[in-house]
């Protein structure tokens, strides 16, 4: 068993030297060189998970957070957590798996948003707020974010009127879905500002990168006390509570009887950003007993064709699809993965980075590819997507989002190529809800029919009761208009925090 690491340092995946504690790392979202703060020693469970049965989230959250947020005390990191995973959740459990088709569905869409972001997004104010504290940070954090549809609502709803902070976040004006832009667009709070960008997400998170590695525009924010970071899935704060319910999920199998003690699964993830898979992958290193990590994609195929030929290329068209928030051809976290297959090594990973901004694409050597030979990569099209759902309606009247359905298809192709029978977790990412539209055109006619018609028809046909999040913004007033183009958005940041353009 792995020893306890008591002072857990952070370093950037390009390698400028610099070592930060846990909650440095998490204020700061991204490093001075434009990297992706990593833990120096990834740690291993210090903890059997069979000894986990029949304790709640919270429990386990803790037993994984303590390990990587260590210069948290116990009160500090426990009070995160409470204050986290309590009744904005609609289940006590925080998350319910469901079994259908001869998979385990892990939903993760119970939160205030009925997204998985919720997971995350739920603690990761309240560690900024002691993170602050601890660092003597007086002045005003300003959390800003590019979204592809989930991760700007669920850090809206984390951050709304948290004393202190304010938030800025821009989505691609026509790549998300209507309920997706209604969530955003009437999110009260007086530190919130919402923009709509002209271009697509992989544009705005450049942006928002370009922001955040502009000198000029830190020592402008330095000279007004302001301190800037993310609250996106490049945050180390927001990558850690991913890899909990991957944890728990594997004890309330082993708790069901579903599984045994040390017996491992595949984990299949809808994959955009890469986040979230990362997440899994995360937990497979500390002693999660896991066989092979599935990343699926829907027609921005870039992940797939990475796994399937070592190259990275962004250099394709991009689609807009059914499953907006995986319409990514830059994924973000991939980097960590990049920076752990080559040794660690910040110097080849800044390379091949740079590679990436210049030329558009990049080569994996044979020694990485064997690395990440724990992933295999599957992709749905438009068609298999919408088929998908509607097969696994038929089977098993469970009914499942086009970013879940991604993960589905991809599962079920990838059993009958491998004739792998491993028990298979995949991650149910969002609520039907918020794709009503797309869920119920793949199972019915709704010709004719308005979202809130469409939106009863999935209530009667699920048996699944509405969620508090869409009710509340059938009459919500829309509040954000803005909308700008993508190389304004430094200057809308200046803006909004009234600094001289």
């Amino acid at each position: 068993m792995y020893k306890h690491i008591n002072d857990m340092k952070y370093i950037s995946t390009r390698g400028d030297g610099r070592k930060l504690s846990a909650s440095q790392a998490i204020l700061k979202g991204l490093a001075d060189d434009g990297g992706l703060f990593m833990p120096e020693k990834l740690p291993v469970f210090d903890f059997e998970l069979k000894d986990l049965v029949g304790r709640d989230y919270k429990n386990t959250a803790y037993r994984i957070m303590r390990l990587y947020f260590t210069d948290y005390s116990e009160d500090e990191l426990k009070e995160c957590i409470d204050k986290a995973y309590d009744g904005k959740f609609d289940t006590e459990s925080i998350i319910d798996i469901k079994h259908a088709c001869g998979a385990f569905y892990i939903e993760l869409f119970h939160g205030a948003t009925i997204a998985f972001k919720d997971m995350a997004l739920s603690i990761l104010p309240h560690l900024m707020k002691v993170a602050a504290k601890k660092n003597n940070i007086h002045g005003r954090i300003v959390i800003l974010t590019a979204t592809s549809g989930d991760t700007g609502k669920a850090a809206m709803s984390g951050f709304a009127d948290v004393e202190g902070t304010r938030i800025i976040v821009f989505y691609p004006k026509g790549g998300v879905s209507s309920i997706q832009e209604l969530q955003m667009t009437t999110q009260k709070g007086a530190n919130v500002e919402v923009f709509a960008v002209h271009g697509n997400f992989d544009d705005a998170q450049a942006s928002v990168k370009k922001i955040f590695s502009d000198h000029a525009f830190k020592k402008l924010l330095a000279d007004n006390d302001i301190m800037l970071s993310s609250a996106n899935s490049i945050n180390i704060g927001r990558l850690v509570p991913q890899i909990v319910y991957y944890v728990h999920a594997y004890i309330k199998l082993l708790e069901a009887g579903d599984i045994n003690d040390g017996e491992k699964v595949n984990i299949c993830v809808p994959t955009g950003n890469f986040g979230n898979i990362l997440a899994a992958y995360f937990a497979k290193l500390m002693g999660l007993p896991v066989n092979k990590l599935i990343c699926a994609s829907n027609e921005n195929k870039v992940l797939f064709d990475f796994f399937k030929t070592g190259i990275y290329d962004k250099n394709r068209n991009f689609t807009l699809t059914i499953s907006p928030s995986m319409d990514i051809l830059i994924s973000s976290n991939f980097e960590r993965l990049i920076y752990l297959s080559c040794g660690c090594s910040g110097a080849k990973t800044s390379k091949l980075m740079y590679e990436l901004y210049s030329s558009g694409h990049y080569s994996a050597d044979k020694s990485m590819m064997k690395f990440m030979s724990d992933f295999t990569g599957g992709f749905a099209s438009e068609y298999e997507n919408l088929e998908n759902i509607k097969r696994v309606y038929k089977e098993s009247g469970y009914i499942i989002d086009p970013h879940t359905s991604v993960a589905s298809s991809v599962y079920e192709k990838y059993k009958n190529e491998s004739h792998d029978d491993t028990k298979t977790l995949i991650a149910a990412t969002a609520s039907p809800y918020k794709f009503a539209k797309s869920v119920m055109g793949a199972i019915a006619d709704i010709n004719g029919m308005d979202d809130w018609e469409v939106i009863e028809m999935l209530n009667k046909t699920s048996g699944v009761a509405i969620p508090k999040a869409v009710i509340d913004i059938k009459d919500a007033p829309v509040i954000h208009k803005l909308e700008c183009d993508i190389e304004l958005m430094g200057d809308m940041v200046k803006k909004v925090l009234g600094l001289k353009v």
